[in-house]
């Protein structure tokens, strides 16, 4: 089905922004890049899948059957998301709040053209149809000029960015939260908040790697799907299927880096040791066990690491990994559906949080808090958790950035507000400098 050819390269990193800049010439191509982050679970360095050949686009209605005739069907590598309101194909729920972004709530392609880089090896995997274009391809690639003709004036000016709810409202509506807490209707909820920009544009290459340089994270994402664009700095794994065994990384803590080095040592340690912090976390890990036994055979859920601070370049993070094997038998779209959304975007009880989320946000999530990736020929796949993300609506001028935190019983308004505006410092210092 596809034509493979591989090639050594000279300059990893050089080459690497040769390629994305080559890429831009199509209305569908998606981008990740791990940075090079050192991480147990991890198949390439960085992927550019380009040209859609064939396509799935759909609303949440029948969603996940709609993705599973498509992944069986197809039977080939296959890149695009799953958008956080597929919640509604899985449980009886709404989304009913405002959205100015407007992209389809689920999305896949298969791509004519794929570029696997691992190390300093390069795979092109050309469907057969475009095969006589591989020698030429790399050419232009490695010939590919990096010159500031690719970067365009901005036309729009400064873009401006607005709150979607002001401080006190965030404050009062994370107060009903604790009372939906102290009810005991939840033990824990992810609230958001959304910023945005209207009637403004950006250069999205620019963004993503002015983005990217301040973060350098594991699951970065440049997507362009025609003028709907995601630039996203992830730290964070939703869920890997490797063969029969399923990783889920949830991350729930964060904590600010420090340049003096004995500060940033105490950060991590008071991270590591926040009851609140650890407390968040230990109930997600119990939630992704139990998403995770929908498909597991008997007794193979294991806690691989529980609370584990990692290090990334402008925050500390603590992150759980969870592991389960499965039966050959069961479809890859279903251990998807069976653990969508993620526990650390939503709470626990997950419906009622869930539920509780849609009542209290004023923005539809959409894209931001679910998930990017990837399926193999082989039905492996790999997917992030869409947060420090930018969202872009290049024919409606609409840029959108989204926020949140784990609301717990110890949750104090003022701090949860803190937590927020450090996760957005990232985005509004990329576009606030375009």
């Amino acid at each position: 089905m596809r034509s493979v050819q591989q090639y050594t390269l000279e300059d990893f990193s050089e080459f690497k922004s040769k390629l994305l800049h080559w890429g831009q010439q199509f209305e569908e191509a998606i981008w990740l890049d791990s940075n090079r982050y050192s991480q147990q679970y991890s198949s390439y360095d960085a992927v550019l899948a380009v040209d859609a050949f064939t396509t799935i686009k759909t609303d949440y209605y029948n969603g996940f059957d709609k993705l599973k005739e498509y992944q069986s069907v197809t039977s080939d590598w296959i890149f695009g998301y799953l958008s956080y309101d597929l919640k509604n194909d899985t449980e009886d729920l709404v989304s009913e709040n405002k959205d100015e972004l407007c992209f389809p709530d689920l999305y896949f392609f298969q791509p004519k053209k794929l570029f696997l880089l691992k190390g300093n090896i390069l795979e092109m995997h050309y469907l057969r149809m475009v095969d006589d274009e591989m020698e030429e391809d790399f050419k232009v690639i490695s010939e590919y000029s990096l010159l500031k003709k690719d970067i365009t004036e901005q036309p729009c000016g400064k873009v401006k960015i607005s709150l979607r709810i002001t401080k006190d409202e965030y404050k009062e509506k994370v107060n009903e939260m604790l009372a939906h807490i102290h009810r005991g209707d939840i033990y824990e909820a992810n609230f958001c908040q959304e910023f945005f920009a209207k009637n403004s544009c950006i250069d999205p290459l620019q963004t993503y790697y002015h983005l990217n340089d301040i973060s350098k994270p594991p699951f970065a994402t440049f997507f362009r799907m025609n003028g709907h664009y995601l630039l996203s700095a992830s730290p964070e794994r939703y869920l890997r299927k490797e063969g029969r065994k399923v990783i889920s990384q949830p991350i729930k803590g964060t904590a600010k880096r420090s340049q003096d080095i004995n500060e940033d040592k105490r950060l991590v340690s008071d991270l590591y040791g926040d009851p609140k912090e650890r407390s968040e976390n230990v109930m997600i890990v119990d939630l992704v066990r139990n998403d995770l036994s929908r498909t597991a055979t008997k007794g193979s859920v294991i806690v691989e690491e529980l609370c584990k601070v990692y290090s990334f370049k402008q925050v500390h993070q603590m992150i759980s990994t969870v592991t389960s094997t499965i039966n050959d038998t069961i479809s890859p779209v279903d251990v998807i559906k069976t653990t969508f959304p993620m526990g650390s975007m939503t709470g626990a009880p997950k419906i009622s949080a869930m539920q509780i989320i849609e009542n209290l946000e004023k923005s539809k999530r959409g894209l931001y808090s679910g998930a990017v990736g990837y399926f193999t020929p082989d039905g492996d796949f790999d997917f992030n958790v869409v947060i420090r993300s930018i969202l872009y609506n290049e024919e409606r001028q609409y840029i959108s950035y989204t926020v949140g935190g784990a609301i717990t019983a110890k949750s104090d308004p003022d701090k949860e507000y803190e937590e927020c505006l450090l996760k957005a410092k990232a985005m509004r210092e990329v576009l606030e400098s375009m």
